[in-house]
């Protein structure tokens, strides 16, 4: 079968850093195109990643008719706009989050799919690595016993005034950015959506992006929590806790592709050196999504992170705004 070919929509540093090479990398796909508003800045970013094709507009790639898939890395509030477009052009799209930035234009955004036949989907890439897969399968197995807890923590340092992260208008913000991430995995754990919120959050006053948020989401079966900020040390963890046992995860969310990543297990112990270690291959999580999606595309699989998910993670990060401006426990839905 013939290799996937994928054009790229900018140059944003996520896509010729992380991205690009993890498609590069995986099976049955290829970078044909890169694309960017500055045709030298496209033809260089080509040169620099061993892409054959560059173009000077984002309209040009779109009407390219060999490309199959439109990866767009664009900022976040152009995601919708650029989305639809690829769609209505004919290419399927890999997106990456937060897909949109309001409720409504997930729902237009899957009207569109829908109309034109074309897979959408959120770049989530975390879920295709293997210890989120295995952290899922010990849960069900019942090794931890009941979860009735998780706790996350992800936090760097950028405070560049210049940075599309620092943008308010462009949809910038340690909840957009990285807060999105420990919503997410901590639904996939519970395997239900949190009915009510409650966030803190502390704004940038010259920047007047969230900069460091403590949030608690209450689910069903018990409760998440997590703190992110854009302006602290550079740290990743996250810890689910059941009746029986806890899971670390060392590094949940930026998995490294040239060492392995590593689960601590306990059953009951309390110093690390006694946990059960499991460790995994390996492996790029941007490539393994890559290869869901082409095999999507292709009739044998079923996209991960689908839409009606992507609806709900974003119905959980605006009630956690809302429950910021109000200053109490707002409802999900």
């Amino acid at each position: 079968m013939r290799d996937v070919k994928w054009g790229v929509l900018s140059t944003a540093e996520i896509g010729m850093k992380k991205v690009i090479p993890g498609i590069q990398g995986s099976n049955g796909n290829t970078v044909y195109a890169i694309a960017s508003r500055n045709a030298k800045r496209a033809a260089d970013a080509a040169a620099q990643a061993g892409i054959p094709v560059s173009y000077g507009s984002y309209e040009e790639l779109l009407n390219d008719p060999d490309i199959e898939v439109v990866y767009i890395p664009l900022p976040n509030h152009m995601h919708v706009q650029w989305s639809i477009k690829a769609m209505e052009a004919g290419k399927h799209v890999l997106c990456e989050k937060p897909l949109a930035l309001k409720t409504e234009d997930i729902d237009k955004l899957a009207g569109v799919s829908k109309k034109t036949g074309k897979f959408l989907a959120e770049g989530f890439m975390v879920r295709y690595h293997p210890q989120w897969k295995t952290a899922k399968k010990v849960i069900q197995n019942g090794t931890v016993g009941e979860v009735r807890a998780i706790q996350g923590v992800f936090s760097y340092f950028n405070a560049d005034e210049g940075n599309i992260r620092n943008i308010p208008e462009y949809g910038g913000g340690g909840i957009w950015d990285i807060g999105c991430y420990p919503v997410m995995t901590s639904r996939y754990i519970f395997g239900e959506e949190p009915f009510r919120v409650c966030a803190l959050l502390e704004r940038d006053p010259k920047l007047r992006i969230d900069r460091l948020g403590s949030v608690i989401m209450e689910f069903p079966s018990g409760q998440a929590s997590f703190l992110c900020s854009t302006q602290l040390v550079p740290c990743q963890r996250m810890t689910i806790l059941g009746t029986k046992g806890r899971l670390e995860l060392e590094i949940p969310f930026n998995a490294p592709p040239d060492r392995k990543s590593q689960i601590y297990l306990s059953r009951g112990e309390v110093y690390q050196e006694n946990f059960q270690l499991l460790d995994f291959d390996v492996c790029d999580q941007y490539g393994l999504q890559a290869e869901s999606f082409a095999r999507t595309i292709r009739g044998e699989d079923v996209q991960v992170v689908s839409l009606e998910d992507s609806r709900k993670n974003l119905k959980v990060l605006e009630a956690i705004f809302h429950s910021a401006e109000t200053g109490k426990w707002e409802n999900v839905d």
